[in-house]
């Protein structure tokens, strides 16, 4: 008999559902306005994405995305 992996529950949402298999991991993600952000994608809560941006020098700050705002996710390719 198999057992689910651990991980995030699954959503209903393909946002939220692409997301969950992106947790821990380096992602861009294009929002619908237009602009995109990157960073390392720490968790996926009640309709958004939690997102650790690099600001500068030392300085990261985590930032949420809620679904509706998001068009896509990427991880990051590997290094050739």
């Amino acid at each position: 008999m198999l057992t689910p992996a651990p991980g995030p529950l699954p959503s209903a949402d393909p946002i939220g559902q692409m997301a969950g298999y992106y947790i821990g991991r380096p992602v861009g993600v294009s929002l619908r306005n237009g602009q995109g952000v990157s960073g390392v994608l720490c968790s996926v809560d009640n309709g958004q994405i939690f997102l650790l941006q690099y600001l500068y020098g030392s300085q990261f700050a985590t930032f949420h995305y809620t679904f509706g705002e998001i068009a896509n996710i990427m991880p990051y390719p590997p290094c050739r």
